[in-house]
């Protein structure tokens, strides 16, 4: 991914908000029991996040495996419903609707799973998983019409329209990826959230993927929140990223500025351990190992959840949860030491 052109784009006007994040918690809980079950703890999964995604504009939401990326997804989809907190879409909070008025809402709000293998029905052929969501939704009943829009969005994804035919084992990851993004463009959605929606392609089949998917936000006036733990990536197609550990928000920030001047010890760490294309210049590189194991979401560290980890931490990072300032115009970050 190293070879991809560097953005040519300018980030959205800062006045126009689509989804506003505030205090977003997600705690599942802990059962202890097979005949009478108690709750012995939680997993703190999503623990006090907060962001804005402008309208148009694509916020990469990145980190390591487990620190929340995908539930913060799932709640704003409204897969999970939240512990506590609102998420506002167009001035709407989706965590207080009930089951009709979301359903209302996903024709706006669509995603794009990881696996393309297992997020389409193999029982099913192209055009029909293209063309259930406007049957569903009732936004296309005819049948004819139905099938001639699944054709214009194998079309517009870059499939040939006979495609709608086949069955899902028939085509390859790349093109079942494709077939996905059809189908999240059907309802012609304003917000898509995309799921680590490359980290299951080979390298190549990634960047058409990635630049599949900026044409289709010029297009399209797309607004994403794209899930990713490929630095490189995120780079190439987000406007601002957003860097999540242990279920918060740590640092948030233009994603040039991010990349060139992070401020959070553990974004910093993130960025060192990107590989550089050259051999001798990465030989010859000093590296920034993370000390120790991530922390359990179920008994999180008190006071800054990265501080057991950090070379920056004293004796009051044990003890306040740092909030997110900014120490720069746009660039906030969640660190006291900094």
């Amino acid at each position: 991914m190293s070879a991809m052109p560097e953005r040519a784009f300018a980030a959205p006007h800062a006045g126009d908000i689509l989804l506003s994040v505030r205090g977003l918690k997600m705690h599942f809980p802990v059962y202890e029991g097979a005949l009478f079950r108690k709750v012995i703890g939680h997993v703190k999964a999503v623990d006090g996040v907060d962001f804005d995604i402008r309208r148009g504009e694509t916020l990469g939401l990145v980190g390591e495996s487990g620190c929340g990326k995908t539930t913060t997804g799932r709640c704003i989809l409204q897969l999970e419903r939240p512990s506590a907190g609102e998420i506002l879409f167009n001035g709407k909070n989706l965590a207080e609707l009930d089951r009709d008025a979301m359903r209302a809402m996903r024709s706006r709000i669509q995603v794009i799973f990881q696996d393309p293998y297992s997020s389409l029905n193999p029982r099913m052929t192209v055009g029909d998983i293209i063309g259930e969501p406007m049957k569903v939704h009732g936004t296309e009943p005819d049948r004819a019409k139905r099938d001639r829009r699944v054709r214009e969005l194998l079309h517009t994804v870059g499939l040939n329209p006979r495609f709608a035919d086949r069955y899902p084992h028939e085509m390859s990851g790349g093109q079942r990826q494709r077939v996905g993004i059809a189908r999240a463009l059907s309802l012609q959605p304003e917000f898509i959230v995309c799921d680590e929606a490359i980290s299951a392609l080979d390298v190549s089949i990634q960047a058409q993927i990635i630049n599949l998917l900026e044409d289709l936000r010029d297009q399209f006036n797309l607004t994403y929140l794209f899930i990713a733990h490929d630095l490189s990536v995120v780079r190439h197609l987000c406007h601002r990223v957003a860097v999540m550990y242990l279920g918060k928000v740590v640092e948030l920030a233009e994603c040039d500025e991010l990349f060139d001047n992070p401020m959070h010890p553990y974004t910093r760490a993130l960025l060192n351990a990107v590989p550089i294309p050259d051999p001798e210049v990465e030989a010859n590189r000093p590296h920034q190992v993370i000390q120790g194991e991530v922390p359990s979401p179920i008994n999180p560290p008190s006071g800054c959840v990265f501080h057991p980890r950090c070379t920056l931490a004293v004796d009051g990072c044990k003890m306040s949860i740092p909030g997110l300032r900014e120490l720069r115009p746009g660039h906030w970050v969640a660190c006291t030491e900094v």
